[in-house]
């Protein structure tokens, strides 16, 4: 019994082979030697010389016997294959599922002195195949995910999905891989289900805490260790300004990052729009570190502007380019909807402006179809909101429009409230006639950056609108409600929200000069151009990231008639994505379709919908990964006991899998010692004489 607990047999009915131990004692007792009698005139002598050789013989004969035995033994036993079981493993002559996840991302590209990351983790996958059986099941994974890997195949099937992986510029969490893995190893009858990750385990995509610990599913880790390498790359970038508008400056702040031990000077970085250099400038960089570096420029022409950014650093050179696109608009079309005469401030700020294009229009001649050619919609002065407006204007900034609203001196206060609740705003309250005046201005706020000299405004003698008649805004805590202008009394005098995907503006008082001097003061001007002008804050996103991003939405863009989207590119690129209409809006879904970074057009038709810019994901770039010791602290104190490291210590994987998945086999020793006592056997019939 203590036995059977240290050793157990993959094939224990052979065990009972062990009765042929009885044909080495039958032979043994039945084939005695017969001596012949010769008399002798004196046999004192002989008799001495029979006794000795007589004892000499026997004890010959126990010993063939004894090799025989052990020889017929340990023979059966190799045929019953024993081995002492691994710890938490137990060995089994069932099929087994088996997963296999290969890391494909950039990182693996790196080399140590026995080659290629990727090369290498596929010849481990093939090792790891072949150390199972033929009728056991296996999958592969990679981080694209592709629908082709998400099947149990056999094991020639295996082999030949594993020889077409190639580097890919997807990423994945250890969290989500696992649970694909897992995912697709529960589906499975078999008892026996391993998991194997061959990485190099990056330490920001080594989520192990983020793991269950499931027993009925055991996990092992192969490491992959390239040589130490450092790393420069574009991180991210972002403009000074929500928006851009022609023959205006631009001030575009791109991050590097260095993850390496050595600090970069005077590294040259590159700006080109629409493929003519527009900047360059140079910066310097410290060990371990980011750093920001401006780059300025005007936008000379009107339309889709595609703009790469660039620097030049070796090996690692994925992550040198980042690519981002933006529009710059002709004109901004705003309408100014009035309760019946056209509102002449609004007209006088705007009647010369060839930038922003004026369009007025009362509440009897409202155009709904309109709207979406507008940026910012103006009420000066309506009475009430009627149902179908309230719905036009809510689809309105729902899709980005930016809504600027002034009361009437008399309104309908529950039109007002219900249309206001429905964009998530604060309501108009009931008139408030007390005198006072605005007494502070959010400069922290986009639309009076850098409108102000900062000195001025600390000054406590500054002139501000006085305000004679105003609206108080009910005070709902679930808005997103942000102060541009306060009055003495504690009340906003102007409010701005965020809706969706659009802004809306209120003012407490109304746009004429019996409620207050608003319109006619100096800060009037200033105010209204610059909500104007943020009304271009365009929703487009400027830039996707390859993998991680597989829906676009399309501002201000539908499908018509028998036309499809298209995504192009100027090397002759051109694919056809998936899109649908959800709310309103109209969503491209990539699926994969692009691999390469850079920036394409959406076309429909003959013409140009958009831009799409497209960047590797930049999880890649931190070439920062984890030791065999870091990593294995790692799974222990996120309590992982189903998780192992393979340390192979000069051992091939196929045998490491057979002592950590079958624990160690001892046949080959039972072979030898069959060997060891027939060779025994032999040399003693041979040479005992």
């Amino acid at each position: 019994m203590y036995l059977r607990a240290l050793m157990e047999f993959l094939y224990p009915s052979f065990l009972y082979a062990l009765t042929a131990i009885s044909i080495p004692i039958i032979i043994h007792l039945f084939n005695f030697r017969r001596f012949k009698k010769i008399y002798f005139t004196n046999v004192k002598f002989l008799r001495e010389i029979k006794q000795e050789t007589q004892s000499k013989s026997n004890l010959k004969h126990l010993l063939v016997l004894l090799a025989r035995i052990l020889a017929v033994a340990f023979l059966v036993l190799a045929f019953a294959q024993p081995y002492l079981p691994a710890e938490n493993n137990k060995a089994g002559s069932g099929q087994k599922t088996v997963s296999v996840y290969i890391d494909n991302s950039f990182s693996m590209e790196a080399v140590n002195d026995e080659g290629r990351l990727l090369s290498q983790a596929k010849n481990a996958a093939l090792e790891i195949a072949n150390a199972y059986r033929p009728t056991d099941v296996f999958q592969l994974l990679t981080n694209d995910f592709e629908g082709r890997h998400q099947r149990l195949v056999n094991r020639e099937e295996f082999i030949e999905l594993v020889d077409e992986v190639e580097i890919s510029p997807a990423v994945k969490l250890v969290s989500k891989i696992v649970g694909r893995q897992k995912d697709r190893l529960l589906t499975s009858e078999t008892q026996d289900k391993t998991i194997f990750l061959i990485s190099d385990f990056q330490k920001n995509t080594s989520d192990f805490s983020s793991l269950e610990n499931d027993t009925t599913v055991t996990v092992k880790l192969l490491l992959m260790q390239a040589q130490q390498q450092s790393n420069l790359y574009v991180d991210s970038c972002w403009f000074a300004t929500p928006f851009r508008q022609l023959n205006h400056p631009e001030k575009l702040t791109v991050r590097v990052k260095n993850i390496s031990e050595k600090g970069y000077e005077n590294i040259p970085i590159k700006l080109t729009i629409n493929g003519r250099q527009k900047a360059l400038a140079s910066f310097s960089i410290e060990p371990q570190s980011w750093s920001d570096t401006s780059l300025y420029f005007t936008s000379t022409e009107t339309g889709i502007q595609q703009v790469e950014i660039a620097i030049t650093d070796y090996p690692v050179t994925f992550d040198d380019n980042f690519y981002l696109s933006y529009e710059v608009a002709e004109y901004i079309s705003v309408l100014c909807i009035n309760a019946e005469d056209t509102n002449k401030f609004i007209h006088s700020l705007f009647k010369n402006d060839d930038f922003i294009q004026l369009h007025h229009a009362t509440e009897k001649s409202i155009d709904y179809n309109a709207f979406a050619q507008h940026r910012l919609i103006i009420l000066a002065g309506l009475k009430n909101i009627s149902s179908g407006l309230a719905q036009e204007l809510k689809k309105f900034t729902e899709n980005g429009g930016s809504l600027l609203l002034f009361p009437a001196v008399e309104i309908d206060e529950p039109s007002y409230m219900e249309f206001l609740l429905s964009v998530n705003a604060n309501y108009f309250l009931s008139a408030d006639t007390n005198a006072t005046q605005v007494s502070q201005i959010n400069t922290e706020n986009l639309v009076f950056k850098n409108v102000f000299d900062t000195d001025k405004m600390k000054s406590k003698n500054i002139d501000l609108p006085k305000v004679k008649l105003f609206y108080p805004f009910s005070k709902n805590i679930e808005t997103n409600e942000e102060f541009l202008l306060t009055m003495e009394n504690g009340s906003n005098f102007l409010s701005q929200y965020t809706f969706v995907n659009g802004k809306i503006y209120l003012c407490s008082s109304p746009l004429n000069e019996e409620a207050s001097n608003f319109p006619k003061h100096a800060i009037f001007v200033p105010v209204i151009h610059k909500i104007a002008l943020m009304s271009l804050s365009d929703n487009q996103r400027m830039y996707y990231t390859l993998g991680d991003d597989e829906s676009v939405e399309l501002n201000n863009t539908s499908i018509t008639g028998d036309n499809v989207f298209h995504i192009t590119s100027d090397n002759g690129f051109d694919v056809i994505p998936e899109h649908k209409i959800m709310n309103g809006k109209t969503y491209l879904f990539l699926h994969k379709q692009i691999e390469k970074a850079g920036n394409y057009f959406v076309k429909m038709g003959q013409g140009t919908s958009g831009s799409l810019s497209l960047n590797y994901n930049r999880l890649e770039s931190n070439l920062s990964v984890l030791r065999a010791d870091e990593l294995t602290k790692l799974y222990e104190k996120a309590g992982l006991k189903n998780v192992s490291l393979l340390n192979l210590d000069n051992t091939s994987i196929a045998n490491k899998l057979a002592e950590t998945t079958e624990g160690k086999k001892l046949w080959k020793w039972c072979i030898i010692l069959v060997l060891v006592f027939l060779g025994s056997e032999i040399l003693l019939l041979k040479f005992w004489k």
